[in-house]
């Protein structure tokens, strides 16, 4: 799967002169880890997330430090461009979710905005691989042989069965258009496209008859 499969594709940004308390409401309303940070041309700029929009945010209670001195707190960050993180980590709509989930994990972050062409795309959080492992069965069978028609054309033609995200396909009916060693390939990659596909088997086609490719 490539990280278009599952990127959230409607993406709440803020600006860098959005005030701190305004990010606060957009990011407690929306329920997301994280708000990309677009100037006036829509060019991302930095991104914010929930820790930074709590610094130095939250004061201390006098009542715990009487009689002590205790330093004066610090200004408060007034708009998203004091709190904000930039140059903002990122991915391509094509790269692989297993390198996606690397950089989540190893980097220590809870969401990346996905770009194309130089333009943000979406963003991908690990709410989103989550929910690509927690999949019914039959609902990822469903779409793997939603697709599986829609790119072949045929219906009625194709098995699949899934169980804990092992996919299983195989052509019941009908003359593939092209050799089984071809067919094998595209079905696999394929069904490797949808959430929650764990691993694939393509059942052999070759006691299928078939025409010959052109050359």
């Amino acid at each position: 799967m490539q990280a278009m499969d599952v990127m959230t594709r409607e993406v709440t940004t803020v600006g860098p002169q959005t005030t701190v308390q305004d990010a606060q409401r957009v990011i407690t309303a929306r329920a997301v880890a994280a708000l990309p940070v677009v100037d006036a041309d829509g060019q991302l700029v930095g991104i914010v997330g929930e820790g930074d929009l709590l610094r130095d945010q939250v004061p201390p209670d006098p009542r715990l430090h009487l009689g002590r001195d205790v330093a004066s707190p610090r200004p408060r960050p007034r708009v998203v461009a004091d709190v904000m993180t930039t140059p903002v980590r990122t991915v391509g709509h094509h790269d692989d979710l297993s390198d996606v989930a690397t950089l989540l994990v190893e980097g220590r972050l809870r969401s990346v905005p996905v770009m194309a062409n130089g333009a943000m795309v979406g963003i991908l959080g690990r709410r989103d691989l989550l929910g690509t492992l927690i999949r019914t069965d039959e609902s990822v069978r469903a779409e793997v042989l939603d697709l599986l028609e829609r790119y072949t054309g045929e219906r009625d033609t194709f098995d699949v069965e899934v169980l804990s995200g092992a996919t299983t396909v195989a052509r019941t009916r009908g003359t593939p258009a092209v050799s089984p060693a071809t067919e094998h390939r595209a079905l696999d990659s394929l069904a490797r496209t949808v959430p929650g596909v764990r691993a694939v088997v393509v059942r052999s086609s070759d006691d299928l008859p078939h025409r010959e490719e052109a050359s």
